[in-house]
């Protein structure tokens, strides 16, 4: 997956792991649903784009 990634995306990945690194130093059952919820927004995110791709006929 990293090739597909720009810097900039690198950049937010790497955010974001520092955020929840940061709220698990400070409560850990937070932390991990944070990371649940996240997980789950970007599997519905990567959906709407393979299924859009898809009707466009890119895929």
């Amino acid at each position: 997956m990293r090739p597909n990634l720009s810097p900039l995306g690198i950049l937010g990945v790497l955010l974001v792991g520092a955020g929840i690194a940061l709220i698990a130093s400070q409560n850990v059952l937070i932390a991990a649903g944070l990371a649940l919820l996240l997980a789950g927004a970007a599997l519905v995110v990567k959906s709407i784009i393979s299924g859009m791709l898809s009707s466009w006929g890119m895929m």
